[in-house]
């Protein structure tokens, strides 16, 4: 059950992204998503890009673990993996721009993985019977 959490835990926490470019535009990235579904109806291609497809990609991930009986170990470390790239970039950016907005909104998702990284490593450590 805490598996389920964490992982709950490790998609609400990848919406907090929060993006800034140009002269007042700014985003979170459950808006930007949102955007991006809209514009995958009517022009696939132009959202076609790695550092959209795999966070995606590794967020569906993340809910299809939630449906599942036992919260798989290895489809949620593939899902950080994924979702680690984005905030990693977002991360950097932050820090070069010293933007702490920015890199604050990565924190709750870093804190989460921590989190969820040492639960499943505690559970590889506890014999089975």
């Amino acid at each position: 059950m805490k598996a389920k959490l964490l992982n709950t835990l490790l998609l609400l926490t990848s919406l907090l992204g929060y993006l800034e470019w140009g002269n007042n535009q700014n985003a979170f990235l459950a808006h930007a998503e949102w955007d991006i579904l809209k514009k995958t109806v009517t022009t696939p291609l132009a959202v076609a890009h790695p550092l959209i497809i795999i966070p995606m990609i590794s967020q569906f991930l993340l809910l299809l673990t939630l449906f599942q009986k036992k919260a798989s170990k290895m489809i949620t470390y593939i899902a950080i993996t994924g979702l680690g790239l984005l905030f990693g970039f977002i991360g950097l950016a932050g820090l070069l721009s010293l933007n702490v907005k920015i890199v604050g909104s990565t924190l709750p998702f870093l804190i989460t993985v921590l989190v969820t990284t040492k639960y499943y490593r505690k559970l590889k450590k506890q014999p089975t019977n």
